[in-house]
Parts: structure tokens; sequence; C-alpha cells
């Protein structure tokens, strides 16, 4: 059969284009032929294999977290295993086990969305403790064990949404998504917190923004924040696409749609348990610098000299806070600037990216699991096998030291210099995928999105996807249209 009767790809294949993805083939027999076929397969589809793939991650995250679903870390076992949590102690702290409620009849530092998960997660658990007592055959666990293995299902399933969310928003490269099921930060925080809802709800507002649909794309952004504040930055991340659009109509649909189902979660709690509810808002004040923040290497290595210096229990660290929010100001001028300036509209998820790294590296909190907020949008605005890799390598070593750092020295742990040289490792990768996606924006010619398919804009795009432009910084001589 001659070449020409070949049929030609419909889609980007990843051992033809990434070299990691190539050299990985080998293992299988190399990169797929020039003359298979390709996008023909009847059951195994991109999306399915994805699935399978995330399926299998989550599986390994359970054998790492199980050792301590119990609640019994004798021993220190949550360090020496890695598989600490937080719904595990917070079980106990917020009287789950009791039947308590979160804002209600238990002051509860997360967003309400969040809270609505845990109490969630307490009801079907205690329906298993109970049909368990009745039923022999059933085993019987300690509740923190059934609420934590709930958890982790429910954790699941928004995994695998995110998976099915990401892969319409790669266009024709399709096998991006891999990226997003094999993550090694899936891999290692699927199940310390409960993060994947709003990644979730973030990564379906995606969706929903790339099918034209802005009032549904903002409801789900606005469930996000009600579950974790960063989708906001994603909300911020289409005005300044829509301004450079003249698309500003249409952001402002999707924002009071997101302030809408935003005030339809949060406005009745507010109500019942007005105290309670605005501990989040207040907790996220007064709170000093986390450990694998940046500032707290600072103040670490200052001895606490400088910004607030020492601070009492429950002493708001207001010169850290104004200094945290003035920078993150100038990360909006910046990216602001980028968009408005770059020789093409950039994406929406490399805008998207630029603002949630920006915010994660310049505040105050850094907690390990929000590498799970980074992993689509990094995956959607460099699909680069090698760089998302070597990020995802450092979020892990961090994790990793993290915890040998909390078991001590005297257990055999590690000193803080190594945990904080873990950090400053992890901030400058990101620092350094942060400056790649910057200089892609800068030079679209770069952009693999755009390039390894003729024609290809923004997949994620929506109403942005080939759009003209109405505002830039640029002269009119070097506007690209």
């Amino acid at each position: 059969m001659s070449c020409r009767a070949c049929p030609e790809p419909d889609r980007v294949v990843p051992t033809w284009t990434d070299p990691v993805v190539a050299q990985a083939s080998e293992a299988v027999g190399g990169p797929w032929g020039r003359h298979a076929l390709v996008g023909r397969a009847s059951f195994w589809t991109p999306l399915r294999v994805c699935l399978l793939f995330t399926t299998t991650v989550l599986a390994l995250a359970w054998l790492k977290q199980a050792p301590c679903s119990d609640g019994d870390w004798t021993g220190s076992l949550q360090y020496t295993h890695l598989c600490y949590s937080d719904p595990v102690p917070l079980f106990g702290v917020y009287r789950q086990g009791e039947g308590a409620l979160p804002y209600l009849d238990a002051r509860v530092e997360y967003p309400v969305l969040t809270g609505a998960v845990m109490a969630l997660a307490a009801l079907l658990s205690g329906w298993y403790d109970a049909l368990a007592a009745e039923v022999g055959v059933l085993p019987a666990v300690p509740p923190v064990q059934s609420y934590t293995v709930v958890t982790a299902l429910l954790m699941s399933v928004c995994a695998l949404v995110v998976t099915r969310a990401v892969l319409p928003l790669t266009g024709r490269r399709p096998w991006d998504t891999a990226m997003v099921a094999l993550s090694p930060a899936l891999l290692v925080y699927a199940f310390n917190n409960w993060d994947l809802l709003a990644v979730a709800l973030a990564t379906l507002g995606m969706w929903a923004w790339a099918r034209q649909r802005p009032v549904l794309a903002g409801a789900l952004l606005g469930l996000g924040v009600a579950a974790k504040l960063y989708p906001v930055l994603v909300l911020g991340a289409l005005f300044l696409l829509c301004l450079r659009a003249g698309a500003l109509r249409t952001w402002l649909r999707a924002a009071l749609a997101a302030a809408g189902a935003w005030l339809a979660v949060n406005l009745p709690v507010a109500l019942l348990a007005p105290e309670n509810w605005s501990w989040f808002f207040v907790f996220s004040r007064q709170r000093p610098a986390n450990p694998e923040s940046i500032w707290n290497v600072l103040l670490t290595a200052t001895d606490n000299r400088v910004l607030d210096g020492p601070l009492a229990d429950g002493e708001t660290p207001a010169v850290l806070n104004a200094v945290v929010a003035v920078l993150l100001l100038a990360l909006a001028a910046w990216v602001a600037w980028l968009v408005l300036s770059a020789p093409v509209r950039p994406r929406v998820a490399q805008v998207a990216f630029l603002l949630v790294a920006g915010f994660l590296l310049l505040n105050k909190v850094y907690s390990p699991q929000y590498a799970l907020w980074l992993l689509p949008l990094a995956v959607l605005a460099r699909p680069r096998w090698r760089s998302l890799l070597v990020w995802q390598v450092s979020e892990a070593l961090v994790w990793v030291l993290t915890m040998l750092y909390y078991l001590g020295t005297e257990n055999r742990g590690v000193e803080v210099e190594w945990f904080f040289l873990a950090v400053l490792v992890r901030d400058a990768v990101l620092v350094s995928l942060v400056v790649l996606v910057a200089r892609e924006m800068r030079r679209p010619d770069d952009d693999v999105v755009r390039t390894s398919w003729p024609g290809v804009d923004d997949p994620a795009g929506g109403v942005l996807d080939g759009s003209w432009d109405a505002l830039t910084l640029r002269p009119p001589s070097a506007m690209i249209r």
C-alpha cells in the first residue's frame, strides 16, 4: 500500500512529538508506526485509557494511604510511612463521629462546600458503620477508618471528573490528558485533603467555558470558590482575556453566575451560624506563614527579625499580610501586561496557570497538596512531559522531606535545612515553569498546542477561540490577528 493511501491521523501522536514519550515507548516496541491507524479503536479511546490510568494511580495512592486510615499512628506511623492525611485527625477535632455538623456544631477552617463534603462523608460512613453492626458479613472498622475510606472514594470521583474534563480541553492533543492521569502529584496528594473537589469544579468550569456556556462555567467556578479560594483566579484569567477580546459582557455573565452560586451555598450557613461561617476568613487572616512557604524560610533564616517579628498565639501577621497583598497585586499587574502585550492572545490555561502558580509562590500558605490546583492548568498550559515531571518530582520531594522533618532528628528524621532545601528546589522549579509559560506567551511559535496542529488557537477558549483583539498594549503595526 502506498503511503498516500494511509489515512492521516486526526490528532497529535505523542510518540511522534514528545521525546520523553518516544523514549518511554521503546519498552513496548517503539514509537507508533507511520502507517498505523490512529483513532480507530472502538473501545480503548483516549478517554477510557486515561480514566484507567487515573484509576490505577488512585489505587496506588490508596495503598500509600491505607496504613494511616485507622487513626492508629503509634510510633509516628504517619511520618515514617508518608501517609499523613488531614481527614484522619480532623474527624475527631470536628466531632464528626458524634454527628456534629460543620459550621452548625463545629468551627471549621475550610470554605462551606468543603465542609459539606466532610458532612457527606461522615453521613455515608455512619450508614456503613450501622449496617456493618447489623450485618455480620460486612467488616466492622473504626469509625475514623470508614470515614477516611469514604472520603478517599469521594476524592477519587473528583479525580476521575478532572480527567474527564481535561480531555476536551486538549483539542487535537487528547493524549495530553495522560499527563494528568499518570501524575506523580496525584499519586502523592490525592487523599491528603479535600482539594480535588475544588480542582474538579474549576476544571468543569473551564470545560463549560470552552463549550461556550459562560453562565454554567461561572456557576461551576463559583462552587469551586465555595470549596477552595483559588478558582477565583481562573475567573480573573478569563477577565483579562475577555478584556483583550472585547468580550466583557460574556465574562460578566460568568462572573454574576459565579457570585450567585457562591452566595447560594454560603448565605444559608452565614445566616444560621455567622461566627462559625466567618471563621474561615478570620483564620486565613490570622494564619502565620506555613512551613512550606518561602516566607517561613525567610523568617527562620533571620530568626524572626523581619516582617512582624515573633507573634503571640492568635496574633495577626499584619505586615506579612500587607506584603503578600502588594506582591499579589504586582503579580496581577504583570500577568495583565503579558496578556495585553503578547503578540497573540494567550490561551486560557496559560494565563490561569501563571496566576495560580504566582499566588502559591507569593502567598503565606503553600500546603503541599496545593500542587493539585496546578496540575490540570500546568498540563494544559505547557503539555511537555519532561518539564511537568521535573516539577511534580520536586513537589513529591517536598512531601517526603516534610514528613521526615516532622518526624524529628531524634527519630531519624532530617534537619530543618534539608526540609528548606526541598522547598527552595520546588519553588525554583515552579518559577522556571512560570518563566517557560510566560516566554511561550511572548513567543507563540514555541507553544506546542498552537504549532502541533494547523489552525489551532485555544481549545479551551470558548468565545475567545479565534477572536479578534479589541484592546492591546502593542502598536497596531505589531498586532497579529
